[in-house]
């Protein structure tokens, strides 16, 4: 035998309880009955608290992943930056317009090898993740 209860809803809440049992195909208080047992429950907390610390977890793994490929990209950058630095000395005013076209269309073939790079791989961070593990 079930007891009888009787509370107001503000005018949106019960809308939207009205709606939800109509699209699940089930009467309001079935609804009302199974949100109250999931609220009342005293491991709904634990199993919440569960949930979300899996999700937690994964996000600061895939965090942690993308701070390690950041710092990588960001190395890798400053050697290659240090080294052409280092090999190339400074051009000749005379020379600068030619070299600056020839620099314009060797970019535009690096960007394309990028784009190849990035598409068909493999993959700086794969290659470093192979050195690393003795592959």
């Amino acid at each position: 035998m079930k007891s009888k209860h009787t509370f107001r809803l503000p005018p949106d809440l019960a809308d939207r309880l009205a709606d939800y049992a109509r699209r699940k195909r089930v009467t309001q208080a079935q609804v009302v009955e199974t949100a109250l047992n999931s609220f009342l429950s005293p491991d709904g907390s634990e199993r919440m608290e569960a949930a979300f610390s899996r999700r937690i977890d994964k996000v600061v793994r895939q965090l942690d992943k993308l701070d390690y490929r950041v710092e990588l990209n960001s190395e890798a950058l400053a050697l290659f930056v240090r080294f052409w630095l280092t090999a190339n000395p400074a051009l000749p005013d005379a020379a600068r317009v030619a070299a600056q076209a020839q620099g314009k269309e060797r970019f535009e073939g690096f960007v394309e090898a990028l784009a190849r790079k990035m598409e068909f791989g493999p993959k700086l961070v794969e290659a470093v993740g192979r050195l690393g593990s003795g592959v």
